[in-house]
């Protein structure tokens, strides 16, 4: 068996997040400092041995820098206790373009298991020689279970912030060396 290492390609992905404010519009978030890094067997990623995502909170963008400012603070992520976001996989399951990804998200020191949408858009070879698979994520949480429990109510009765966070990121990662694996 070979075992086959996959980092991001930074220039071809990005991590969004959207979330609902006085529920009648959408906020879109994201972070500029993220990683991934896969381990699977071959190019085979539904054998995955290791996926692991990690955002720094520090680098989170809405736009607004006094919301970016309140976003890691005490009232949500706690970015100076709590400076990472990690999402480790535990199991992709799926056929064609379509798979299921199951995985522990940690937030704020809080961990729960949740499972991801994600889209295969396949492998290829770029014109510089290297290997790249692309695949869409995408997926929702509830931000209270991650202990971000932050609210406040209009003078009108209207939520400013929903509980429910949608997750978006478009994801290429790049071949690295390969290496043999004794079969036991």
């Amino acid at each position: 068996m070979q075992k086959t290492n996959w980092k991001i390609d930074t220039t071809h992905s990005e991590v969004l997040f959207k979330i609902k404010h006085l529920m009648i519009s959408t906020v879109t978030g994201h972070f500029k400092t993220f990683d991934v890094e896969v381990e699977t067997e071959g190019d085979d990623f539904t054998k995955a041995s290791k996926i692991k995502f990690t955002a720094d909170v520090d680098s989170i963008s809405t736009n607004n820098e006094q919301r970016d400012g309140h976003l890691k603070s005490p009232d949500f992520f706690d970015a100076a206790i709590f400076p990472q976001i990690v999402f480790e996989g535990t199991k992709m399951e799926g056929s064609g373009s379509e798979y299921k990804l199951h995985g522990n998200f940690t937030i704020k020191g809080t961990t729960k298991p949740i499972v991801l949408d994600v889209d295969f858009g396949g492998i290829v070879a770029d014109p510089w020689g290297q290997t790249k698979a692309g695949f869409t994520v995408s997926g929702k949480i509830s931000r209270k279970e991650f202990g971000l429990t932050w609210s406040a109510v209009t003078e009108a009765g209207q939520v400013v912030v929903s509980d429910e966070v949608k997750l978006f990121a478009e994801v290429q990662v790049v071949k690295q060396v390969v290496a043999e694996v004794e079969a036991a």
